[in-house]
């Protein structure tokens, strides 16, 4: 079909295909992963695999993978084979594979699902007498072939991936965005089909000017990672469900942990994230400046949790209907709340807190990073600003970077220990900040830090609570 230049040597080969293998889905938006459920030495007689035999070459390897779908309504999932070959020509001397091929194993319906090309077998060649990359197939029967055919566009961006995955072994690339650190891909991918199933229909009943698609999705993305973070939250400051009693096997987080004291929504918007949590039987509240058109469609128990008002992190006390000890509190792109958050959850006894900056404000007036010191964590501290995930180009001098890192270092500050995630949602705003174990600095030390702080932004006086708009602001 296709052939270019080999842009690194064949001893790369294999790690590139490696790629490949295990991440069909970043050369296919229908593919959600891959599973490995074999990998074994490839066996003498292929044939009882439906694997070809190459003349010239002998199969060392072969791995059997299973590939979900996307969509699972929409497609079927498929078993594929593998196969790694070594070639056999003694005057070249090879060692090293050479040639990949994928085999799948044709559903007994006998039609392959959408996302795979119509082909019973597709090769990954390295010609090393040419250093160049080759892609083959055997096509099914009545496949279009034509430079303008699907096949010939699949095998394009299959070869363009392959070069550039032995590029980057070549050249050590490694990957400035690291995705699931907290919890695993797997588990938070099947969780987030389910839910995404449940809620989907609230893309065609939106009743923001917002997009739909955006917002729907990326609230949706997030409940599933709190979920899945409380889960896993084992500790005094979590609780089981006391009427769990015999939960749905399609509804196992029924009697999942989650937060003592429930969550709060710090600026929650459109409410879809704390509707989500609600419908889905967890505790909390939803506070925000002023109700938005979506709240009056949720359900009763939906909108018994929003709530119209006006915090003001500074007060002596804090409203304890929404504080409660042992909470979770939730900072999704809360804007100027978002430096309050770790503070607030020191001074409540949260549980922890997830917070997703967007906008960059300090205490009182837009982030400066002039004005604005960090506070417990040097900025020369290599090893603690590479735990933070920045992504980018690895660069600290950006904006938004040093917005984060100022963050991070002040919730070291407020004492709590910090872990940073890429969340997998449809913003380009994901970097997510999550407190949920304590440093080893007393509580007294804690308390003194964030006077000093609240004295601070008192003295400086700018800091104004703003007025609850619509009619609970002439309350």
């Amino acid at each position: 079909m296709l052939s270019c230049p080999a842009d690194f040597s064949v001893d790369l080969f294999e790690t590139a295909t490696s790629q490949l293998i295990h991440h069909p889905e970043y050369n296919s938006t229908l593919i959600l992963r891959s599973e490995t459920f074999a990998d074994f030495d490839a066996p003498e007689d292929l044939r009882q695999l439906n694997i070809p035999r190459i003349e010239g070459y002998s199969a060392s390897r072969n791995i059997c993978r299973h590939l979900l779908p996307r969509r699972p309504g929409r497609d079927e999932g498929l078993d594929q084979h593998c196969t790694l070959y070594v070639p056999t020509d003694t005057l070249i001397g090879a060692v090293h594979p050479a040639l990949l091929i994928l085999t799948p194993i044709m559903p007994s319906h006998g039609k392959l699902p959408y996302y795979h090309p119509t082909v019973s077998h597709l090769a990954f060649r390295y010609l090393l007498s040419e250093a160049r990359l080759r892609i083959e197939v055997i096509p099914l029967p009545g496949t279009p072939l034509g430079l303008g055919s699907r096949l010939y566009r699949t095998c394009l961006a299959l070869l363009e991936t392959l070069h550039r995955y032995g590029w980057g072994a070549r050249t050590h690339y490694r990957k400035r965005v690291l995705h699931d650190r907290l919890i695993a891909r797997e588990e938070y991918q099947d969780l987030y089909l389910v839910m995404r199933e449940r809620y989907k229909y609230l893309i065609g009943q939106w009743n923001e000017v917002t997009d739909p698609l955006k917002h729907v999705f990326e609230d949706i993305g997030i409940a599933t990672f709190l979920m899945l973070l409380w889960k896993h939250s084992d500790d005094a400051t979590s609780i089981v469900p006391n009427d769990s009693g015999i939960v749905s096997e399609d509804e196992p987080w029924k009697c999942w942990r989650r937060p003592a004291g429930g969550f709060i929504d710090l600026g929650c918007g459109n409410g879809l994230l704390t509707h989500i949590l609600t419908s889905e039987g967890y505790a909390g509240h939803g506070i925000d400046l002023r109700g938005r058109t979506s709240w009056k469609h949720y359900p009763a128990a939906t909108q018994s949790q929003l709530h119209v008002f006006a915090l003001d992190p500074t007060a002596p006390e804090l409203d304890e209907r929404y504080f409660l000890h042992n909470g979770f509190l939730i900072g999704n792109h809360a804007d100027e709340l978002t430096p309050w958050i770790p503070i607030l959850s020191s001074r409540t006894g949260a549980s922890g807190y997830l917070s997703l900056p967007c906008c960059a404000w300090s205490f009182d007036a837009r982030f400066d990073r002039a004005r604005d010191k960090t506070y417990a964590v040097d900025m020369s501290n290599e090893r603690f600003i590479a735990s933070l995930n920045l992504g980018a180009d690895g660069s600290t001098t950006s904006g938004f970077a040093s917005y984060r890192i100022w963050l991070a270092t002040l919730s070291v500050h407020c004492g709590w220990e910090v872990e940073c995630e890429t969340l997998r949602i449809p913003s380009t705003r994901n970097w997510a900040i999550v407190g949920r174990n304590h440093t080893e600095v007393s509580g007294q030390d804690i308390k003194q830090r964030i006077e000093n702080i609240l004295q601070l932004v008192r003295q400086r006086g700018v800091f104004k609570t703003r007025r609850p708009e619509g009619k609970a602001g002439d309350h």
